[in-house]
């Protein structure tokens, strides 16, 4: 049993169920905050080409840290099965091979970065000064790739080990370090770029390696502990595909990431990607929600499936959907009021950059009112241990709509078009998640 004295085979109620879920909403939120204050310091303390050279690389050194997403999530949904079928010899050796598999995947992903990043980064448009900032900050981030992998299957390994709150413990602990060490390193020390990236990678660590500690020490008295790693090659395949929907999200994120930046420097110039990083970071926390209780829902979801029990499952995707919908609502309003002094963090020493940035911000969250549905929608079918549709629900929303209202938009709409790209991506992938929700009620019974 957990802290919060919450089981993954119990009854929820609406209370019970924000209880539970409120640690992996706060990791999420702390994990964000890494990316929101290293923004506001570079840009404040080092200008507005710096800021935009981080916000350019990101993307790109991003991609490589999604394999922590497909391993921590594609891993839960299978150890929360094990569980609720009471096989925790089984559950336990996946949980030791996930760690092993996440750190040697790390190690390699780090040096290919480290080899096509120059090439990459003028070829999507990268160049001057600009470009020379950016790969500083890149070659310090690469380096701290492996335990950014493993903060984010942490993520979704302590709730499943009903230790949701020690997760969160562990993730507000970095993040404050994080916040603390950008401070010295970029406002006081003026390291500019290469500062953040170290301040970034410090509070990696410590939510990625340092938490390994307590799975290790002898005071481990959670339901998942470290034994003699078993991972089928079966397993493995089914880690991948149950994980494929977060890889899928995360992957086209920084993809569309990327190729928004392109699109933004050829329509409004090295400007336009300065106004889509303020965006972004904002936006993280905002979703940080969602995906924090989607995450902290998900173990719950998985065990109530593996143990057969239809009628708490149909519970929890209940009261999930309206807890969702709501969120959305006092989201969006709440976006569209602090648009301005949320902007003005970032790009107040330029008041048209600001004027811009916050129109744009308002038009991006409209999109709040529905993310969340199809956020959870794809987390709810990787619990069910069905990747396949869980990915398709990830695709078309994050990449495959998203490519073509970008490319189409601003032909009609111009620079507004880019914007309400997001918002017109997130209503045809509802549709797609209704429609995979409806097919699938009588196989799952939910």
């Amino acid at each position: 049993m957990n802290k919060l004295g919450i089981q993954l085979s119990e009854h929820f109620t609406y209370k019970k169920l924000l209880r539970f879920v409120t640690p992996s909403v706060i990791m999420m939120f702390f994990t964000s905050v890494y990316g929101l204050v290293g923004g506001i310091c570079v840009s404040n303390s080092t200008g507005q080409t710096a800021f935009e050279a981080m916000n350019f690389i990101t993307p790109i050194t991003s991609v490589l840290g999604v394999f922590g997403f497909m391993f921590g999530s594609g891993a839960s949904a299978l150890i929360a099965r094990a569980l609720g079928e009471k096989d925790n010899k089984k559950a336990n050796g996946l949980f030791s091979a996930i760690y092993i598999i996440s750190i040697i995947a790390g190690i390699i992903l780090a040096l290919i970065g480290q080899l096509i990043l120059p090439a990459t980064s003028k070829l999507l448009g990268g160049s001057g000064e600009m470009l020379e900032e950016g790969l500083k900050y890149a070659r310090v981030t690469l380096l701290f790739i492996p335990a950014a992998v493993l903060q984010y299957v942490n993520q979704y390994m302590f709730p499943t080990a009903e230790k949701g709150r020690l997760g969160m413990i562990f993730t507000v602990v970095a993040g404050i370090t994080n916040v603390i060490m950008i401070i010295l390193f970029v406002t006081i020390l003026k390291m500019g770029v290469v500062g953040a990236a170290l301040a970034n990678g410090v509070g990696q660590i410590l939510g990625g390696f340092v938490p390994l500690i307590y799975f290790i020490s002898k005071r481990n008295n959670s339901i998942l502990r470290f034994s003699k790693p078993k991972m089928s090659i079966r397993n493995f395949i089914q880690t991948c595909i149950n994980g494929s929907s977060e890889f899928v999200t995360n992957l086209s994120l920084y993809l569309i990431g990327i190729f928004f930046n392109y699109q933004l420097i050829k329509i409004i110039g090295n400007e336009g990607v300065a106004i889509f990083g303020v965006i972004m970071y904002i936006n993280m926390i905002f979703i940080s929600i969602f995906n924090g209780y989607s995450i902290g829902i998900a173990p719950s979801i998985g065990y109530q499936y593996g143990a057969n029990n239809t009628c708490e499952l149909k519970n929890l995707f209940k009261k999930s959907i309206i807890l969702i919908s709501i969120f959305g609502v006092v989201l969006t309003i709440l976006a569209i009021l602090t648009a301005r002094p949320l902007s003005y963090i970032y790009v107040g020493y330029n008041e048209a950059l600001l004027d811009k940035t916050v129109i744009a911000f308002r038009i991006y969250s409209i999109s709040f009112l529905i993310m969340g549905l199809n956020i959870f929608g794809s987390a709810f079918f990787t619990a069910l241990n069905n990747g396949l549709i869980s990915a398709l629900i990830s695709f078309v929303r994050t990449f495959f709509f998203q490519v073509i209202a970008v490319m189409t938009l601003p032909i009609f709409l111009g620079e507004v078009g880019i914007w309400l790209s997001i918002l017109t991506s997130e209503i045809f992938s509802l549709i797609v998640t209704i429609v995979c929700i409806k097919v699938n009620k009588k196989k799952y019974q939910y």
